[in-house]
């Protein structure tokens, strides 16, 4: 196994494994959000990868989640940038990434885009808010903090329940997630200082006073229920990067529908 655990789709149809170096084709990154990790992806690293002819895509956890979770997590995203670019050095040695970011891993992936321009190849962003474009009311509905803080005081399957209900809009996808999510959580349990040291982080980040110079998509969820899509429509305004919305897709839009996510970034990436 690789030193850093990477979940790897090799470009060899049907094979998963774990790979020391990425070539010819640049990979994908895929950076998930708050409390989350690289297994809350799903199917969507097979699909993107099937979708983009086999190239490698790869899961890395930030600090406190996933196989990093009795990290602490960092409190400013530039350093949780900082330790998703070490990670990657050996790769990156070989050329720039492809990276998509939902959520909180969009802030990372900006902070990154913005301040390492040469290391990226392309940037999609899901469902991402910035303070500065849109007021804090925005950025979390205002309607769900008291589900949010009641998130606190759960026990840790009856959260996991919670967080499914307010990131997904599909039943069904809820349904067939919820097992994996409480067992994943009981594996490497997210604490609760690590969850508020992410807030925060969040909550006090600021873009680059540059937008990255590579080409760059936008895709939200208009009926996302926890971030109001009129972020995502702030964001396009003040860039001009093009935005393509989900009819009903709830936050979590790779849960909801793997397959129009990884088909709309595949025939962008194509053009």
């Amino acid at each position: 196994m690789n030193p850093i655990g990477w979940r790897v789709r090799i470009a060899m149809p049907g094979i998963w494994g774990d790979v020391m170096a990425i070539k010819p084709k640049r990979p994908w990154v895929l950076l998930r959000g708050l409390g989350r990790e690289g297994r809350h992806w799903g199917e969507f690293p097979l699909r993107l990868s099937d979708e983009l002819g086999g190239i490698a895509v790869l899961t890395p956890d930030l600090p406190g989640n996933g196989r990093r979770w009795k990290e602490r997590s960092a409190l400013s995203v530039a350093d949780q940038c900082a330790v998703v670019r070490a990670e990657f050095e050996g790769v990156l040695a070989q050329g720039p990434v492809n990276v998509l970011a939902i959520s909180l891993g969009g802030m990372v992936a900006l902070e990154w885009a913005g301040h390492y321009p040469e290391e990226i190849k392309r940037l999609v962003l899901v469902n991402t808010s910035l303070a500065g474009l849109a007021p804090f009311w925005r950025r979390v509905r205002w309607q769900r903090y008291p589900a949010l803080l009641s998130l606190l005081g759960r026990g840790r399957d009856r959260r996991e329940a919670a967080i499914l209900n307010l990131l997904s809009n599909s039943g069904q996808a809820r349904a067939m997630a919820l097992d994996s999510w409480q067992r994943w959580q009981a594996e490497a349990p997210v604490s609760k200082r690590n969850l508020l040291r992410q807030l925060a982080a969040a909550a006090r980040y600021r873009p680059p006073a540059n937008w990255p110079p590579m080409p760059c998509l936008l895709l939200a969820s208009e009926r996302d229920r926890l971030v109001d899509p009129y972020c995502s429509h702030a964001l396009a305004a003040a860039t001009d990067w093009p935005l393509h919305l989900h009819p009903s897709a709830g936050h979590d839009l790779p849960l909801d529908d793997a397959v129009w996510l990884a088909k709309s970034v595949a025939q962008w990436a194509r053009k």
